[in-house]
Protein backbone atom coordinates (compact mmCIF):
# COMPACT_ATOMS: atom_id res chain seq x y z
CA UNK A 1 0.00 0.00 0.00
CA UNK A 2 2.64 2.61 0.55
CA UNK A 3 4.70 1.27 -2.50
CA UNK A 4 1.03 2.42 -4.31
CA UNK A 5 0.54 5.46 -2.20
CA UNK A 6 4.08 6.75 -3.28
CA UNK A 7 4.01 5.91 -7.07
CA UNK A 8 0.42 8.22 -6.55
CA UNK A 9 1.71 11.16 -4.77
CA UNK A 10 5.43 11.31 -5.99
CA UNK A 11 6.27 14.70 -7.65
CA UNK A 12 6.86 14.72 -11.17
CA UNK A 13 7.05 17.35 -13.89
CA UNK A 14 3.40 18.67 -14.83
CA UNK A 15 2.44 16.15 -17.22
CA UNK A 16 -0.48 18.12 -19.49
CA UNK A 17 0.80 21.46 -22.11
CA UNK A 18 0.44 24.71 -21.70
CA UNK A 19 -2.82 26.27 -22.89
CA UNK A 20 -1.88 27.66 -26.08
CA UNK A 21 -4.37 28.35 -29.26
CA UNK A 22 -2.00 24.97 -30.50
CA UNK A 23 -3.94 23.00 -27.39
CA UNK A 24 -7.32 24.41 -28.40
CA UNK A 25 -7.03 23.82 -32.33
CA UNK A 26 -5.78 20.46 -31.35
CA UNK A 27 -8.04 19.03 -28.97
CA UNK A 28 -10.86 20.42 -31.54
CA UNK A 29 -9.64 18.29 -34.03
CA UNK A 30 -9.41 15.49 -31.63
CA UNK A 31 -12.62 15.67 -30.75
CA UNK A 32 -13.83 15.47 -34.53
CA UNK A 33 -11.55 12.90 -35.67
CA UNK A 34 -13.32 10.88 -32.86
CA UNK A 35 -16.19 11.25 -34.06
CA UNK A 36 -15.92 9.93 -37.63
CA UNK A 37 -13.44 7.18 -36.47
CA UNK A 38 -15.62 5.55 -34.08
CA UNK A 39 -18.38 5.68 -35.92
CA UNK A 40 -16.83 4.46 -39.06
CA UNK A 41 -15.43 1.27 -37.30
CA UNK A 42 -18.76 0.87 -35.48
CA UNK A 43 -20.49 0.82 -38.16
CA UNK A 44 -18.07 -1.60 -40.27
CA UNK A 45 -17.22 -4.33 -37.95
CA UNK A 46 -18.89 -6.12 -35.04
CA UNK A 47 -19.69 -2.77 -32.46
CA UNK A 48 -19.23 -4.89 -29.31
CA UNK A 49 -15.56 -6.15 -30.60
CA UNK A 50 -14.42 -2.70 -31.44
CA UNK A 51 -15.90 -1.27 -28.02
CA UNK A 52 -14.02 -3.94 -26.19
CA UNK A 53 -10.33 -3.47 -28.69
CA UNK A 54 -10.85 0.21 -28.38
CA UNK A 55 -10.96 0.19 -24.47
CA UNK A 56 -8.45 -2.13 -24.18
CA UNK A 57 -5.56 0.33 -26.82
CA UNK A 58 -7.17 3.06 -24.19
CA UNK A 59 -6.15 1.32 -21.05
CA UNK A 60 -2.53 1.07 -22.43
CA UNK A 61 -2.21 4.01 -24.05
CA UNK A 62 -3.10 6.20 -20.37
CA UNK A 63 -1.15 4.03 -17.88
CA UNK A 64 1.58 4.65 -20.63
CA UNK A 65 1.35 8.20 -20.10
CA UNK A 66 1.11 7.71 -16.28
CA UNK A 67 4.13 6.09 -16.59
CA UNK A 68 5.80 8.96 -17.59
CA UNK A 69 7.54 11.77 -15.41
CA UNK A 70 7.16 14.35 -17.53
CA UNK A 71 4.78 15.94 -20.63
CA UNK A 72 5.57 14.69 -23.78
CA UNK A 73 3.29 15.45 -26.84
CA UNK A 74 3.02 12.12 -28.10
CA UNK A 75 1.88 10.26 -25.83
CA UNK A 76 -0.50 12.82 -24.30
CA UNK A 77 -2.46 13.81 -27.55
CA UNK A 78 -2.41 9.50 -28.34
CA UNK A 79 -3.93 9.59 -24.61
CA UNK A 80 -6.41 12.37 -25.84
CA UNK A 81 -7.18 10.87 -29.23
CA UNK A 82 -8.27 7.36 -27.82
CA UNK A 83 -10.16 8.78 -24.96
CA UNK A 84 -12.12 10.91 -27.93
CA UNK A 85 -12.82 7.42 -30.11
CA UNK A 86 -14.05 5.96 -26.77
CA UNK A 87 -15.70 8.33 -25.34
CA UNK A 88 -18.06 8.49 -28.70
CA UNK A 89 -18.16 4.80 -28.21
CA UNK A 90 -19.49 5.14 -25.08
CA UNK A 91 -22.29 7.58 -25.76
CA UNK A 92 -23.19 6.10 -29.51
CA UNK A 93 -23.65 2.78 -28.41
CA UNK A 94 -25.71 3.56 -25.30
CA UNK A 95 -28.49 5.37 -27.69
CA UNK A 96 -28.14 2.96 -30.25
CA UNK A 97 -27.73 -0.61 -29.35
CA UNK A 98 -29.53 0.40 -25.96
CA UNK A 99 -32.10 2.91 -26.87
CA UNK A 100 -31.24 5.31 -24.16
CA UNK A 101 -32.46 8.62 -25.57
CA UNK A 102 -29.70 11.14 -25.76
CA UNK A 103 -31.44 13.35 -22.91
CA UNK A 104 -31.04 10.48 -20.52
CA UNK A 105 -27.82 9.27 -21.61
CA UNK A 106 -26.24 13.31 -21.59
CA UNK A 107 -27.71 13.84 -18.19
CA UNK A 108 -26.02 10.75 -16.85
CA UNK A 109 -22.77 11.14 -17.90
CA UNK A 110 -22.83 15.34 -16.79
CA UNK A 111 -23.66 13.43 -13.17
CA UNK A 112 -20.73 11.61 -13.89
CA UNK A 113 -18.34 14.32 -14.78
CA UNK A 114 -19.66 16.25 -11.54
CA UNK A 115 -18.84 13.09 -9.49
CA UNK A 116 -15.20 13.15 -10.67
CA UNK A 117 -15.14 16.97 -10.09
CA UNK A 118 -16.41 16.46 -6.80
CA UNK A 119 -14.07 13.41 -5.67
CA UNK A 120 -11.20 15.30 -7.55
CA UNK A 121 -11.61 18.84 -5.20
CA UNK A 122 -12.62 16.95 -2.63
CA UNK A 123 -8.94 15.07 -2.43
CA UNK A 124 -6.79 17.50 -4.14
CA UNK A 125 -8.30 20.88 -3.23
CA UNK A 126 -8.10 22.21 -6.85
CA UNK A 127 -9.13 21.30 -10.79
CA UNK A 128 -6.74 23.28 -12.33
CA UNK A 129 -4.75 21.52 -15.44
CA UNK A 130 -1.58 23.74 -14.10
CA UNK A 131 -1.32 21.56 -10.97
CA UNK A 132 -1.06 18.21 -12.62
CA UNK A 133 1.93 17.19 -10.99
CA UNK A 134 1.00 14.08 -9.16
CA UNK A 135 -0.41 10.31 -10.53
CA UNK A 136 -3.17 11.08 -8.44
CA UNK A 137 -3.94 14.30 -9.68
CA UNK A 138 -3.75 12.82 -13.40
CA UNK A 139 -6.24 9.87 -12.47
CA UNK A 140 -8.79 12.79 -12.07
CA UNK A 141 -7.63 14.70 -14.67
CA UNK A 142 -8.07 11.51 -17.18
CA UNK A 143 -10.98 10.33 -15.25
CA UNK A 144 -12.87 14.04 -16.05
CA UNK A 145 -11.48 14.15 -19.68
CA UNK A 146 -13.01 10.92 -20.20
CA UNK A 147 -16.55 11.62 -18.61
CA UNK A 148 -16.42 15.19 -20.69
CA UNK A 149 -16.13 13.48 -24.22
CA UNK A 150 -18.99 11.23 -23.60
CA UNK A 151 -21.41 13.92 -22.11
CA UNK A 152 -20.15 16.28 -25.22
CA UNK A 153 -20.51 13.35 -27.78
CA UNK A 154 -24.40 13.35 -26.40
CA UNK A 155 -24.89 16.80 -25.83
CA UNK A 156 -23.91 17.48 -29.96
CA UNK A 157 -25.86 13.97 -30.80
CA UNK A 158 -29.48 15.45 -29.05
CA UNK A 159 -28.85 19.24 -30.05
CA UNK A 160 -28.22 17.81 -33.72
CA UNK A 161 -30.51 14.82 -34.31
CA UNK A 162 -33.11 14.68 -31.34
CA UNK A 163 -33.85 18.77 -31.60
CA UNK A 164 -33.01 18.15 -35.42
CA UNK A 165 -30.81 21.37 -35.90
CA UNK A 166 -28.72 19.55 -38.13
CA UNK A 167 -24.96 18.87 -37.64
CA UNK A 168 -23.91 22.17 -39.46
CA UNK A 169 -26.54 24.53 -37.48
CA UNK A 170 -25.26 22.25 -33.92
CA UNK A 171 -21.58 23.30 -35.02
CA UNK A 172 -22.16 26.92 -35.59
CA UNK A 173 -24.34 27.05 -32.42
CA UNK A 174 -21.34 25.52 -30.12
CA UNK A 175 -19.21 27.71 -32.15
CA UNK A 176 -20.86 30.49 -30.36
CA UNK A 177 -20.91 28.60 -26.96
CA UNK A 178 -17.52 28.41 -26.99
CA UNK A 179 -16.68 31.94 -26.94
CA UNK A 180 -18.95 32.55 -23.71
CA UNK A 181 -16.77 31.25 -20.70
CA UNK A 182 -13.83 33.30 -22.44
CA UNK A 183 -15.83 36.75 -22.15
CA UNK A 184 -17.38 35.90 -19.06
CA UNK A 185 -13.83 35.12 -17.42
CA UNK A 186 -12.71 38.68 -19.17
CA UNK A 187 -15.70 41.31 -18.70
CA UNK A 188 -17.19 38.99 -15.39
CA UNK A 189 -14.30 37.90 -13.70
CA UNK A 190 -15.57 34.04 -14.15
CA UNK A 191 -13.45 31.60 -12.15
CA UNK A 192 -10.50 30.93 -15.04
CA UNK A 193 -10.69 27.24 -14.05
CA UNK A 194 -14.30 27.11 -14.75
CA UNK A 195 -13.69 29.02 -17.82
CA UNK A 196 -11.41 26.28 -18.79
CA UNK A 197 -13.65 23.35 -18.71
CA UNK A 198 -16.61 25.01 -19.88
CA UNK A 199 -14.80 25.51 -22.56
CA UNK A 200 -12.97 22.00 -22.86
CA UNK A 201 -16.67 20.02 -23.00
CA UNK A 202 -18.17 22.52 -25.46
CA UNK A 203 -15.32 21.40 -27.67
CA UNK A 204 -16.29 17.92 -27.63
CA UNK A 205 -19.86 18.82 -29.43
CA UNK A 206 -18.25 21.68 -31.55
CA UNK A 207 -15.31 19.14 -33.21
CA UNK A 208 -18.08 16.24 -33.61
CA UNK A 209 -20.78 18.55 -35.24
CA UNK A 210 -18.74 19.69 -37.94
CA UNK A 211 -16.78 16.60 -38.78
CA UNK A 212 -20.32 14.60 -38.84
CA UNK A 213 -21.11 17.53 -41.17
CA UNK A 214 -18.28 16.87 -43.37
CA UNK A 215 -18.75 12.87 -43.44
CA UNK A 216 -22.49 12.19 -43.24
CA UNK A 217 -24.97 12.01 -46.68
CA UNK A 218 -26.78 14.83 -48.37
CA UNK A 219 -29.91 13.20 -46.70
CA UNK A 220 -28.39 13.68 -43.06
CA UNK A 221 -27.56 17.29 -44.18
CA UNK A 222 -23.97 16.65 -44.51
CA UNK A 223 -21.12 17.08 -47.71
CA UNK A 224 -21.24 13.29 -48.15
CA UNK A 225 -17.13 13.00 -47.85
CA UNK A 226 -17.49 9.51 -45.67
CA UNK A 227 -16.60 8.79 -42.30
CA UNK A 228 -13.40 7.15 -43.50
CA UNK A 229 -11.40 9.76 -45.86
CA UNK A 230 -12.76 12.38 -42.88
CA UNK A 231 -10.87 10.23 -40.18
CA UNK A 232 -8.01 9.63 -41.83
CA UNK A 233 -7.62 13.74 -42.73
CA UNK A 234 -8.44 14.48 -39.40
CA UNK A 235 -5.75 11.91 -38.08
CA UNK A 236 -2.91 13.80 -40.41
CA UNK A 237 -3.59 17.26 -39.18
CA UNK A 238 -3.53 16.09 -35.92
CA UNK A 239 -0.49 14.09 -36.51
CA UNK A 240 1.37 17.05 -37.84
CA UNK A 241 0.12 19.55 -35.69
CA UNK A 242 1.53 16.84 -32.77
CA UNK A 243 5.01 16.78 -34.56
CA UNK A 244 5.21 20.47 -34.57
CA UNK A 245 4.93 20.63 -31.16
CA UNK A 246 7.09 18.19 -30.00
CA UNK A 247 9.51 19.19 -32.61
CA UNK A 248 8.92 22.86 -31.29
CA UNK A 249 8.21 22.26 -27.61
CA UNK A 250 6.02 24.97 -28.01
CA UNK A 251 3.19 23.65 -25.14
CA UNK A 252 5.75 22.23 -23.21
CA UNK A 253 5.75 23.27 -19.69
CA UNK A 254 8.16 25.77 -19.01
CA UNK A 255 9.62 23.29 -16.02
CA UNK A 256 10.59 21.12 -18.52
CA UNK A 257 11.73 22.75 -21.86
Amino acid sequence: MQLIARWLNNPLAKKVPELTVYFWIVKVLTTGMGETTSDYFVHTYNPYVVVVVAALVLGVVVLAQLALRAYDAWAYWLAVSMVAVFGTMAAGIVHVYMGVPYQWSASAYAAATIAIFLLWWLSERTLSVHSIFTRRREIFYWAAVLATFAMGTAVGDMTAVTFRLGFFASGVLFAVFIALPGLAYRFLRLNEIVAFWIAYIITRPLGASFADWLAVPASQGGLNLGKGPVSIALWVLILGFVAFLAFSRKDTPPADA
